[in-house]
Parts: structure tokens; C-alpha cells; sequence
């Protein structure tokens, strides 16, 4: 869609920085898009937060695959399972585990999870024990719990994933370079806005991508946002994450699909593909696709 048609604009904002030229596809020109209240949108949308929230809320049946790697891109160890997230008539949510697949040393012998990252997704996403009063409100949920590993890991997990752009606090070296629309980010990279059909449904794409003279010092290779044309929900979102100091290093590709149901958002497939290396720690690369059923 973009080529000889597309052209380009120059939107300047002096609220959000964005002194730098948009690529605009003929489609969104001739629609009268304003490329600066769709800046904002982007900054402050909380729908697809709002659909990991409102996942806690309702019966589904998830099916995943998580696969551990070597350093030399040999599997180590595999857990499939299948998981029903149940809700009983107080409202409180409990995950029950239908089947399950396990190869090589994905848990330890105590039964806990020997890799991080899967720990970390079961406890976003099921719990083995009643949790009770859970709400999809957003305004002022995205705090650590606690000072724990765990709840740190999700609280920056959470703002890498639902806030794009924004900075993330906690992580040493890396908050400022992840906020994209400050004045010293916002100039590293290239922006695009184009309409298309996602899954037949109109969608205007939202997509950034770091000028080559600053591939290495940037840490969003690539952040595409697929939005519903007719409310600016968000239908998918494509991240491929990259940083390293002396330190830490992370390399993490993700996709998230979502799909309206019953007149709600929720996450459908995450497909994440992420090596995480701490200093003091083995590195740990881990392949997880989740899929979700309602019901």
C-alpha cells in the first residue's frame, strides 16, 4: 500500500515532541486523518490493557506450548498444556489444569517452574488457587504489587507491552530509551500510518522502525499496531525488543492478537520468543504460544 502513492507530511506537536516527518499512505491523506490526535491515541490508549484485565473475568480454555532453548538453538525442554480458567458464583477465578506435557527440566524436583519466564506467564495469566474481586479497570492498575522479582518483572513486562513509549522505570540504563516520543528518541526512528484490512474489518496501521544509524541504540526494532478503524481498539500489536549492557541483554520478539466478543476485547494468540541474560545468571531463551478459547 505504501509506494508511489504514499506521501509524506510533516505534523509537528510541541505537547508530544513529534518534530519528525510521519509516512502517511494516500488512503489515511484523503480520510483528512490528523496524524497528531492519532499520536495521542497511540499514547494513551488502555483498551488492549483493558483486554488482559477483563481475561481474569470470564471462563476460556487456554492451550500452550512453552519450549526451552540452549545457547546453540537446541530444545532443552518442552511443557504443553491445556488450562481452564473457571469462575464461580462469588465471581472469583481459579485455573484447572485439563492436560499437561513435559519434557527435560522444565520444573524442579519440588515441582517448581526451573525457568523464569514460564513462571512468570503462569502467573499472569492462571491461578491455582481462588482470586477473588478482580475488576478490567485500568486506571491505576499498572503497579508492583510488591517489591518481589516476580511482581517487578510484571509491573515492567506490563509497561513494555500495554504502554509503548513510555518509560520504563526499574530497569537500569533502558527507561529512557524505551519512551519513543521523547525529544531525544522520538528523532531515531521512522513512523508510518497506513489503512488496511485486518480480518476483514478496516484498520489504520500504526508502525515504527529504527533509522539504520541507530539500529544499535535503540530498543524497539519494531512496534506495529494494527487499530479497528471503527473505535481505535486495538486488534494486534507486533514488538521485536532488543537492549544489552554490560549487565543485562534481552532480544524478545512478540505478537498479540485480540478479537471482539460478546462486545469486549480480549487476547486471543500471544506468540513470545524472547533470551534474557542476567549477569549472574544463565541466560534463558524460551518460546511460549498461548492460544485462547471463550466460552
Amino acid at each position: 500500500m505504501l509506494g508511489a502513492s504514499a506521501v509524506y507530511a510533516q505534523q509537528y506537536d510541541t505537547s508530544h515532541h513529534l518534530d519528525v516527518p510521519i509516512q502517511l499512505d494516500s488512503f489515511v491523506v484523503k480520510a483528512g486523518f490528523n496524524p497528531r490526535a492519532f499520536i495521542r491515541r497511540v499514547q494513551t490508549d488502555t483498551t488492549f490493557y483493558k483486554a488482559f484485565r477483563s481475561l481474569h473475568l470470564v471462563p476460556f480454555v487456554a492451550v500452550s506450548s512453552f519450549s526451552a532453548y540452549d545457547k546453540k538453538g537446541r530444545v532443552t525442554a518442552t511443557n504443553k498444556n491445556k488450562i481452564r480458567q473457571l469462575i464461580d458464583a462469588k465471581g472469583c477465578r481459579i485455573a484447572q489444569v485439563v492436560s499437561q506435557q513435559t519434557t527435560g527440566d522444565f520444573y524442579k524436583r519440588n515441582g517448581k517452574h526451573n525457568y523464569f519466564t514460564a513462571e512468570l506467564f503462569d502467573n499472569l495469566f492462571f491461578s491455582k488457587t481462588p482470586v477473588c474481586n478482580q475488576d478490567d479497570i485500568v486506571a491505576g492498575a499498572m503497579k508492583p504489587v510488591d517489591n518481589s522479582r516476580m511482581e517487578k518483572s510484571k509491573y515492567e513486562l506490563k509497561q513494555l507491552t500495554f504502554n509503548p513509549g513510555s518509560k520504563v522505570g526499574g530497569v537500569p540504563f533502558m527507561g529512557d530509551k524505551a519512551a519513543i516520543f521523547d525529544e531525544d528518541e522520538v528523532k531515531k526512528y521512522d513512523f508510518k500510518i497506513k489503512q488496511e484490512d485486518y480480518e476483514g474489518e478496516e484498520s489504520f496501521v500504526f508502525s515504527i522502525t529504527p533509522k539504520s544509524e541507530y539500529k544499535n541504540k535503540v530498543v524497539y526494532d519494531e512496534l506495529i499496531t494494527w487499530f479497528r478503524k471503527s473505535d481505535y481498539s486495538i486488534m494486534a500489536r507486533d514488538y521485536t525488543l532488543s537492549f544489552s549492557t554490560l549487565f543485562y541483554s534481552f532480544d524478545v520478539k512478540m505478537m498479540v492478537r485480540t478479537r471482539q466478543i460478546s462486545g469486549k476485547l480480549y487476547p486471543v494468540h500471544i506468540d513470545y520468543n524472547g533470551i534474557w541474560h542476567i549477569i549472574t545468571q544463565t541466560p534463558e531463551h524460551m518460546h511460549v504460544v498461548m492460544d485462547v478459547d471463550y466460552f
